[in-house]
């Protein structure tokens, strides 16, 4: 079984938020992958090689698709990571399952169905995120059109829910309301902090410091078979989500104490 789909074995997918440079991947994805071989976590390395849907079109997107696939083949080759990367465009689906091992569906795409077919057809195992605008029972639909086109091998990432201006709320009922879906969960706890159009001239802002304890509530429901986190060394001063990625120091500490709160409600069975 592929390991993003066991059940049994919590895994990670994690990495900067941004394609900054080649250095800085080779640089995260090294450490991520010792912390989380001691600690017996699987381990796939995210990152994205265009920001498409950034606030404003003199933000920072990324090096290039051709520039970002010989960076990540290199990357794999040199470290034998598992990399996860989104597209925004069906005739990216193809290029990108050269190299990655887990392909993205962004929340805001996450009905596009010629997005999904194109995604679908790869292969590959899709990681959803859920729409902000969506409820948990509605992704029955967005799962149902992979399937369709005979994909199955997905997962449904939880991202918060926007009632409003700007603000996220995370509904934790929804992690177990999309579990009875029979699909692996997935908590996003970076873009959950995420402040939708709440910075400088209504640029997206975050606030990171959110991120532990939101994932310590996910990792409590008992029904989250793996986290995703952006993570950077320097989050104050990466080129792109900054406000929302966790600090690279803190990663080992948290993922410690979400092991732990795993182990104790593993103890615990609930009927759905």
């Amino acid at each position: 079984m592929n390991p993003f789909l066991d059940k049994s074995k919590f895994f990670l997918i994690a990495g900067p938020c941004a394609l900054e440079s080649e250095e800085n991947v080779m640089m995260l994805a090294g450490k991520i992958k010792e912390i989380t071989g001691k600690l017996g976590i699987n381990y796939c390395f995210k990152v994205s090689w265009d920001k498409a849907n950034r606030t404003a079109a003199t933000k920072y997107r990324g090096l290039g698709l051709e520039s970002a696939i010989n960076i990540l083949k290199k990357l794999k080759e040199e470290t034998g990571v598992s990399i996860a990367t989104d597209i925004h465009e069906p005739w990216q689906a193809k290029r990108i399952a050269d190299v990655a091992d887990i392909i993205q569906i962004p929340a805001f795409l996450c009905r596009q169905t010629d997005l999904i077919k194109a995604a679908a057809e790869t292969g590959k195992v899709i990681n959803i995120k859920k729409g902000q605008f969506l409820s948990p029972e509605e992704m029955v639909n967005v799962a149902g059109k992979f399937e369709h086109y005979g994909n199955g091998n997905i997962m449904l990432c939880e991202r918060g829910n926007c009632f409003g201006y700007n603000n996220l709320v995370v509904d934790m009922t929804g992690l177990v309301r999309m579990k009875k879906l029979g699909y692996p969960v997935v908590f996003d706890a970076t873009h959950s902090v995420q402040i939708s159009g709440g910075g400088e001239h209504f640029g997206n802002s975050g606030k990171r410091e959110y991120v532990p304890y939101l994932a310590r509530a996910a990792m409590a429901t008992g029904v989250v078979d793996g986290l995703f986190m952006e993570v950077h060394a320097d989050p104050d001063n990466a080129l792109c989500g900054g406000d929302c990625m966790l600090k690279l120091d803190y990663l080992e500490e948290l993922l410690l104490e979400l092991l732990e709160i795993r182990a104790v409600q593993s103890k615990y069975h609930y009927a759905f």
